[in-house]
């Protein structure tokens, strides 16, 4: 199976990852709804048994839920798969969330402790909302790393100045932006700037929390659990479902052709780009699972590249 490596760090990663956002359940703001922990442990298990090297969490996921299953997952686990969480959002005895940086040292000891980790692979700051705090963050970042209690630290929704400011302190293993054929922000400057400082690329929502995957309709869309945070997402609302729902037809097409999903489509088209290490894609049930490992050794055309394109174009 092919690795790339990450960035300038010594880790090795399949092309794509299991991403545990889902797995954290119901019941917090930024929930997919009600999931079953029976059915994460069973999705990590076959994941790892199909060969990916890495899930990617975070503390907030669930409110601390997903890095416990992530933590019981890998524990019953023979194959022990590199583990990935985030930092920076934290919450109450109320559940409400709030950003912050300066918490980082109190988050990553509770991280350990869910995750039954002596290090974690990949400690990532989640969002630099709190801009004027990056400086400390990164700092403690740093000394995370240099502890040993973290092997590699990176970033995740960052912009060129605010990496430039953390490159002054201390090297960036990896970059998570959001990127898919829905949301290409990143191309313009970030991806040239990760490229030309060794940094590697984790894109996060590749199928675009699910629009892209083929299975997507409106009907499903309007039978959302109510604390499904996708019910009040843009791309899941007029007038850019329609369109969303079209390109997802679509990629179908296209995968019709190799006998593989829309969404194993919607995959490889973002690891075309060159800046892009490795993908995060989610999974709820070993099923799910199997509908998109192939997109671990599928590429796209140069033809199929360019009719893509020329369909988005038109749209």
């Amino acid at each position: 199976m092919k690795l790339n490596q990450l960035g300038a760090s010594d880790l090795w990663l399949t092309r794509i990852g299991f991403g545990a956002w889902a797995v954290g359940g119901g019941d917090w703001a930024f929930s997919w709804g009600p999931q079953d922990d029976n059915a994460s442990i069973a999705a990590i298990h076959h994941a790892i048994d199909l060969g990916v090297n890495w899930i990617d969490t975070a503390a907030v996921y669930g409110l601390g839920h997903s890095e416990e299953i992530v933590g019981k997952a890998v524990k019953s686990s023979t194959v022990k798969p590199l583990v990935f969480t985030k930092c920076g959002m934290v919450w109450n005895e109320k559940r409400e969330i709030r950003r912050t940086l300066l918490e980082i040292r109190r988050e990553v000891e509770e991280s350990l402790r869910r995750l039954q980790l002596e290090a974690i692979d990949l400690y990532q700051i989640h969002w630099p909302i709190e801009d004027r705090d990056i400086e400390a963050a990164w700092t403690t970042m740093a000394d995370l790393r240099r502890e040993g209690k973290v092997r590699h630290i990176g970033v995740s929704n960052f912009s060129v100045t605010q990496m430039q400011r953390c490159l002054a302190i201390a090297p960036i293993a990896s970059l998570q932006p959001p990127y898919s054929l829905l949301n290409r922000s990143a191309e313009a400057e970030i991806f040239p700037f990760c490229l030309d400082n060794y940094i590697g690329v984790i894109n996060y929502s590749p199928m675009s929390s699910g629009l892209l995957t083929g299975a997507m309709t409106r009907e499903r869309v309007a039978g959302m659990p109510a604390d499904d945070f996708r019910r009040n997402a843009r791309n899941y609302q007029e007038p850019l479902l329609s369109r969303n729902l079209a390109i997802a037809d679509f990629l179908k097409q296209i995968g019709a052709r190799h006998g593989v999903s829309a969404g194993v489509i919607a995959i490889a088209w973002t690891l075309a780009n060159p800046a892009i290490t490795a993908a995060i894609v989610g999974g709820r049930s070993p099923e799910q699972v199997d509908g998109v490992w192939p997109a671990a050794s599928f590429f796209l055309s140069g033809g199929e590249m360019l009719e893509i394109q020329a369909f988005l174009d038109a749209q």
